[in-house]
């Protein structure tokens, strides 16, 4: 449980406290309500319509129900569109795929990354020689 002052803190925040709260074991729940309060309402380098994609696209791979309603519902309150909602669920099913494939395959990590740098190299050599839309 958390403590009186966060209960009240969660209710200014929120409206109400829900009910998940009380799943939170006592000795992380003010905390656990901290990481909530601090990374996704608060003001942080990103901003709320980018959180709520990222959000809804990381609850999407989990396969959590709670996290994916929740988080759709974050997003509309950000004006983020259905066209939207649908392409961070897309991207996330992508990078779950090929994670899958990645793992499954075993693929040598130090040759990924040996690749990855490859690759990030040409594509940046290819923007810099691209012509300006200036």
């Amino acid at each position: 449980m958390v403590t009186p002052e966060t209960r009240a803190e969660i209710e200014e925040y929120l409206g109400r406290v829900p009910s998940w709260i009380d799943a939170l074991p006592e000795p992380a729940a003010d905390h656990s309500w901290g990481i909530v309060r601090d990374l996704e309402l608060e003001e942080t380098e990103l901003e709320g319509r980018e959180k709520a994609l990222i959000a809804l696209g990381a609850a999407s791979a989990m396969q959590c129900p709670y996290c994916v309603h929740f988080h759709r519902e974050e997003a509309k309150l950000e004006d983020v569109t259905d066209e939207e909602l649908s392409e961070a669920i897309g991207v996330a099913s992508g990078v779950r795929y090929f994670s899958t494939v990645l793992h499954g395959a075993e693929v040598d990590r130090e040759a990924f990354v040996s690749e990855t740098e490859e690759i990030v190299d040409h594509v940046r050599d290819q923007r810099a020689a691209a012509p300006s839309d200036d």
